[in-house]
């Protein structure tokens, strides 16, 4: 799949731009990867259209353009706390773990690590 991004990325720059504009300051190339492609799987019409001909477009309404900013934030959000979850071991309330888990279905995450939580060490010792 990896290289499915690469390619579509390649064949369409203005994408590539938008998506690379929300990479974090000190994100791993490994991290970053597979944030991306959570990213682009769930932008939806949150990115932009097109190849680099694309004419720019003026923006429709404010309040439309305010919908679309909170709907970005919260990809982006969304995007943060899975790659924390699967990087890090982080957990969030199960609402948040449901909606993540299901955006993030079919992205395929070969080199993460192994997280042991406490109550599985104390499961083991009993």
């Amino acid at each position: 799949m990896a290289q499915d991004v690469s390619e579509y990325l390649s064949q369409n720059p203005r994408v590539a731009a938008w998506v690379e504009a929300l990479r974090c300051d000190g994100e791993t190339d490994k991290h970053w990867r597979h944030r991306r492609e959570f990213l682009l799987r769930n932008a939806g019409d949150l990115a932009p259209a097109g190849g680099a001909a694309s004419a720019p477009r003026e923006e429709a309404a404010d309040a439309e353009s305010g919908t679309r900013n909170r709907q970005l934030q919260q990809l982006i959000s969304f995007s943060m706390a899975w790659a924390n979850h699967v990087f890090l071991g982080c957990r969030y309330p199960q609402k948040v773990m449901d909606k993540i888990l299901s955006m993030a279905e079919g992205i395929k995450v070969t080199d993460a690590p192994i997280h042991i939580t406490r109550d599985e060490l104390v499961a083991k010792k009993g």
